[in-house]
Order: structure tokens, then C-alpha cells, then sequence
């Protein structure tokens, strides 16, 4: 046999592989559109010269040859930088480098692509397809055709799992809309449940979100978080906006109009109200919303229980000040009685003295007193029974000297 065909039975025995295992596209992990049966490869396809067997061709033609092979593989889009650093590195080297590249380095460069590209996916794996990449990867004997399985059939598998599994967790706590959406992708494709985690989820929650932000409005009083969300129903808001309202900016909106109540309940409050009321300004928006939920009635019923016990105390002492005053005017009254009594008394014993008639008449009238007037009475009395005595004397006299004539 000629040298001529060993070198082209070689060349077309090198080149087989690389017809055999073309190489697939860096696919995202979600990608819907990605074909399990023939995915596209994480590096540049391989490529083969173009006249395998070599008859009818120069040295100079095949380095031509594999000099467009090496730059076909580079120029894939999907061939990796090492790739491309390999394949120019090759064609600098000269025809032997270019044809140990198309031959051997390509293939084991394909390799390290695909280990690269299964590793990648776990920045974005689910629970079962981080643990399947971990389990393959420790596998030994890897070739290039179980490295291309796994990245272009199993990992979707794995991925579709973890998908079902997120989708029925989102089930639990949907709200109608978002409920029946989740439900339809679950009886759906790979694909479909694809694209309601990334698009159809968050229209269905628009629209749960939508009818929660009209419930708020319609259970809230406060004037600042009502107008608010009377503006955003009333616009065209993106579903990413109605999350963060009823995320984050309702919340700080509701904080706001507790302030509002607050400072109007302790206007004119007692004074436990008032300090409750202005240590809840001061504090955290939990510490408001307690403070309206329950501080304010605890703080009222202290000073309820405050009042009532000032209102005892006021009334127990009033009642003590009269007590005081009473006991000092029926002081006062009965002293002057008494003292009059007493001198009275005094006097009607001296003008109560029986009286007799100085002749001994056993007739004698006595005078009982009557009171402090009867005092004249008895000297009147006095004065007339004198003269009468002096009368009678003056009588016995007369008739002694008429018998003594």
C-alpha cells in the first residue's frame, strides 16, 4: 500500500469522531425552545478537512484546508474562549499544529467545555438538578458522549422536577388567578411550565394583586394610603409595581396615617395617653400600629383609674373640711348659750328666795321665776309689803297710847 493512502486511512480514521459528536450551544437553563433530542452544543461543532483521503493534493492545499476548518470552529458563536485562544494559537503554529488540533485538542477541549457548561447550571439549579450535577461530575470515565447526554437531555429533566415543585409551592399561598394559572402549567409541557416561571406567574399575580389593593382600600380609613392606591388602580401599572406597593410602599403609607391618628387621640388626652401616644411616635411603625391596636385603650384605662381615684380623695377630703366647719359652729353656739344659762341661772336663784309677810301671817305668797324679767316684779313686791309693815306698826303705836290715856 501506498504512504500516500496509510496517511489518508489515518487522516479519515482522526477525523470520524469529530464528524460523530458535534458540539451543542450554551443553552439557558429555561431556555423553552431548546430541542432535547438535538440541542445545540456549548462549543463550536467539529469540523473534518475537506478531502479525507488526501489523493490529488498538495501540502500546501491540505494546511489551506485545515487552516478554514480550524477558522470554522473558532467562529462559531458558541465556541468558548479557549477555544478560539487554541484554534489561533494552531494556525500560527504552522500545518502540523493546525492538523494536532482538528485531530486531538478540539476534542479534549470540547470536553472541558462541557464540564464548564454542567457546572454553570448550577447557579441557577433546583434542589434535584443540583444534586444530579454534583452525583455525574463525580463520576469517573467521563467521555465526551455522556458529558453532551446529561447537558442536552438529563439536566432538563432534572430542571422539570425542580420547575413542578416550585409551581406547586406557588400553589399554596396563590390567590385565585395565580392559582389557576399554576395549575394549568402543571398539566402542561416542560416548556409551559418554562414560561410561567418566567412570564405567566407574575401577569396572574398582577391580577390577584389588582382585587387585594382594592380590598385595603376598602377596609382602611386613613386618608394618605387610600389616595395612594386609588392612583395606582386608576394608571397602568406594570406588575412589578403592584408587588412593591403591597410589598414595601403600603406599608409605609399605612405607617404614615397611624401617625395622623396618633397625634389626633392624644390631643387633649390624660396623661398616661399623651406619654403612650408620644413614645409610640417616637418608636418603630410596629410600636404605632400596637399602640392603636391596644396601648391607647391600656393608657386610657390608667387614666381613667387615676381620675377616679383623684375624684375619691377630693371627696373624702371636702367631706372632712365640712366636718370641720360644722363642729366649729356648734362650738361656737353652745358657749354663748351656756354663759347666758349660767348668769341667768345666777340670778333667778337670788330672785327666787321665798318671801314672807312680816306678820308672820302663814298666808305668805311664794314667787316662782319666770326668767330674767321677773326681777322688777320681785322688787315691786318687796317695796309694797314694807309700807304695809310700816303701816301696821305705825297702827299698834296709836293704840297703845289711846289705852294708856
Amino acid at each position: 500500500m501506498k504512504l500516500s493512502r496509510i496517511a489518508a486511512a489515518v487522516t479519515t480514521a482522526a477525523l470520524a469522531p469529530a464528524v460523530l459528536l458535534a458540539s451543542p450551544a450554551f443553552a439557558g437553563p429555561n431556555q423553552a425552545t431548546a430541542s432535547t433530542a438535538n440541542p445545540s452544543a456549548p462549543t463550536a461543532p467539529d469540523h473534518k478537512a475537506a478531502d479525507a483521503s488526501g489523493e490529488g493534493r498538495t501540502e500546501q492545499d491540505q494546511a489551506e484546508q485545515d487552516r478554514k476548518t480550524i477558522l470554522a470552529i473558532i467562529a462559531d458563536p458558541m465556541a468558548s474562549e479557549y477555544m478560539k485562544e487554541a484554534g489561533h494559537k494552531a494556525i500560527d503554529s504552522g500545518p502540523e499544529a493546525m492538523r494536532t488540533f482538528i485531530e486531538t485538542d478540539q476534542h479534549s477541549i470540547r470536553l472541558d467545555d462541557y464540564r464548564i457548561a454542567i457546572v454553570r447550571l448550577l447557579n441557577s439549579a433546583g434542589p434535584h438538578l443540583e444534586e444530579g450535577i454534583k452525583a455525574f461530575l463525580k463520576t469517573d470515565g467521563l467521555t465526551l458522549a455522556d458529558l453532551r447526554q446529561f447537558y442536552e437531555v438529563t439536566q432538563h429533566g432534572l430542571r422539570d422536577d425542580d420547575n413542578r415543585i416550585e409551581i406547586a409551592r406557588l400553589v399554596n399561598a396563590a390567590g385565585p388567578a395565580l392559582k389557576e394559572a399554576a395549575q394549568n402549567a402543571l398539566r402542561g409541557t416542560p416548556a409551559e411550565r418554562i414560561a410561567f416561571l418566567e412570564t405567566g406567574r407574575y401577569l396572574a399575580q398582577a391580577e390577584d394583586d389588582r382585587v387585594e389593593l382594592a380590598r385595603i382600600d376598602e377596609g382602611w380609613d386613613g386618608p394618605i394610603l387610600s389616595e395612594a392606591i386609588g392612583e395606582l388602580l386608576n394608571g397602568s401599572p406594570t406588575p412589578a409595581e403592584l408587588r412593591r406597593f403591597l410589598e414595601v410602599t403600603q406599608h409605609e403609607l399605612r405607617d404614615q396615617d397611624n401617625r395622623v391618628e396618633i397625634a389626633q387621640i392624644i390631643d387633649g388626652g390624660g396623661p398616661e395617653l399623651v406619654k403612650a401616644g408620644r413614645a409610640a411616635l417616637a418608636g418603630t411603625p410596629a410600636d404605632r400600629a400596637a399602640f392603636l391596636l391596644t396601648g391607647q385603650h391600656e393608657a386610657r384605662e390608667k387614666d381613667d383609674k387615676a381620675q377616679q381615684e383623684k375624684d375619691k380623695n377630693d371627696e373624702k377630703n371636702d367631706e372632712e373640711k365640712d366636718g370641720k366647719n360644722d363642729g366649729q359652729k356648734d362650738q361656737d353656739g353652745s358657749g354663748a348659750g351656756t354663759g347666758n344659762n349660767d348668769k341667768n341661772d345666777a340670778k333667778t336663784g337670788t330672785g327666787n328666795t321665798a318671801v314672807t309677810s312680816q306678820s308672820g301671817s302663814g298666808s305668805g305668797t311664794q314667787l316662782a321665776s319666770t326668767g330674767a324679767g321677773d326681777t322688777s316684779l320681785i322688787a315691786g313686791s318687796a317695796g309694797t309689803a314694807l309700807v304695809a309693815g310700816a303701816g301696821l306698826l305705825l297702827a299698834a303705836r296709836m293704840r297703845r297710847q289711846a289705852s294708856g290715856n
